[in-house]
């Protein structure tokens, strides 16, 4: 069954993550924050004056870590979804990035973004995702994530890394 929460915070239930982007307890990290908000997955992120690649001007290698992170979030989410199940339920899955296209359209303002995720297809192995990077109501950039699942709590022979 699904939680009755409206924003499950799907890093929140990501045991033991360590990543930059969207650890939570990771000291200096960038702690994404994803939910779900109907059918796509929201992030809504504050830069520091550190994540600057130019004056007042986001760095491109942070806006890719936060698309990168919101669709590995997005992608174990929508494993649980799509199996009717809650977040944090067993079996526990994890995701890693296969491969990640990202359009830059025009400088991202380093202030306050959205992030937007839409799944485009979705099998047990792998999620192919589309995220747009909103700033001041601008679609600034857009990802192509395909994630590939990398654990499994119930396949644990199968898992291509232990935790």
């Amino acid at each position: 069954m699904l939680s009755k929460k409206s924003k499950d915070i799907f890093q929140d239930y990501m045991p033991n993550n360590i990543c930059f982007g969207c650890g939570n307890n990771t000291k200096d990290g960038l702690h994404i924050k994803s939910y779900w908000q109907g059918e796509m997955a929201e992030c809504i992120w504050t830069p520091k004056t550190i994540h600057q690649g130019w004056r007042g001007i986001m760095n491109g290698g942070i806006i890719a870590t936060v698309i990168d992170c919101h669709a590995m979030g997005t992608s174990m989410a929508y494993a649980y979804k799509h199996e009717n199940r809650s977040l944090g339920s067993l079996p526990e899955y994890k995701y890693a990035t296969g491969t990640m296209k990202i359009k830059y359209l025009k400088p991202t303002p380093n202030d306050t973004i959205k992030l937007k995720a839409k799944i485009l297809s979705y099998s047990e192995k792998k999620v192919h995702i589309s995220c747009e990077v909103i700033s001041k109501g601008n679609v600034t950039a857009i990802g192509e994530v395909v994630s590939f699942r990398v654990y499994d709590s119930s396949k644990k022979e199968s898992n291509l890394f232990q935790v």
